[in-house]
């Protein structure tokens, strides 16, 4: 990334906040295959024991298209927006700021990959403890099907399932999967932004790559692969907690997952996760990087 010490905090945040929306709005129907298949177990009801409804990234989205139509596709994204503005912004603002108070403000030098890793961490978390309840309502409308016909939709719509959610089951309910989801987003924007970071400098030092857009679209896929292969266990879990309230806690969720369809569970959806992950990232930060020259 360009840099960032020549921007102020708030203007970081925007352009963070904008191009994680904007990245949003492009990945989120590779975000709702990814979920569907997570939440997809063994043996679904009435489907027969052992037949699956949902077949990989593209027919997934097919079967959401066909039962539910198309703007299915885009179920959660309201909430979705909320949080990329909120976790989006945060955890790229505050990066840069945290980066140079663990390594000191008078170091001169490369920043070291663990003081990378460290400052994502810490910034991925408070990020998300903010962002958690647009995170669970984008979970809870993103795994609604088709509504039987005469059957009321649990929630019409992003602000009604906040409400819906606070009235019924406590305000502290929106912050369900807090601890999977601190340690999902935190390990996940660890790998992202370390990894974007480092591979960003590899490419850089080879001779006649600049810091142009394909230094970035490698950079971002990059991304993206570590913090699919770091984060998908995390990612599952946090997504049957949020989407099921059958689960006692993390543990339970991960114990009785495991128990029931193997290790293989923690990796559903590892395709269109990695596709949406990848693609996200490319655009994410190919537009962040563009955004920010509006300010330097």
């Amino acid at each position: 990334m360009s840099d960032p010490t020549l921007i102020s905090f708030h203007r970081i945040f925007l352009s963070s906040a904008f191009a994680a929306c904007f990245a949003e709005l492009f990945t989120l129907p590779l975000d709702i295959a990814k979920v569907r298949l997570q939440l997809q177990k063994k043996g679904n009801v009435g489907e027969g024991v052992g037949v699956p409804k949902y077949y990989g990234l593209t027919g997934t989205m097919l079967t959401i298209v066909q039962e539910e139509g198309l703007f299915a596709l885009w179920k959660g994204v309201v909430p979705g927006l909320h949080r990329q503005f909120v976790y989006g912004g945060l955890r790229i603002g505050l990066y840069e700021p945290v980066k140079a108070f663990i390594v000191g403000s008078v170091f001169v030098g490369d920043v070291s990959l663990f003081s990378k890793i460290l400052a994502a961490l810490i910034t991925g978390a408070v990020a998300i403890t903010l962002a958690s309840p647009t995170d669970l309502v984008k979970v809870r409308l993103q795994t609604e099907g088709k509504t039987p016909f005469g059957v009321p939709k649990r929630y019409l719509g992003a602000m009604d399932a906040y409400y819906t959610i606070a009235k019924q089951e406590g305000l502290a309910a929106l912050w369900t999967g807090l601890g999977p989801n601190i340690a999902r987003n935190a390990t996940i924007n660890a790998a992202e932004l370390a990894s974007y970071d480092h591979v960003k400098e590899a490419i850089l030092r080879i001779p006649g790559f600049t810091d142009g857009a394909l230094t970035h679209l490698f950079a971002g896929f990059g991304a993206g692969f570590f913090a699919v292969c770091i984060g998908s266990p995390l990612d599952v879990v946090k997504s049957r907690m949020m989407g099921d309230s059958i689960y006692k806690n993390t543990f339970d969720c991960f114990l009785r997952t495991l128990k029931s369809e193997g290790p293989g569970a923690f990796y559903k959806g590892f395709l269109p996760n990695f596709t949406r992950l990848g693609i996200w990232n490319v655009i994410m930060f190919s537009t962040l990087e563009q955004v920010k020259q509006l300010f330097i």
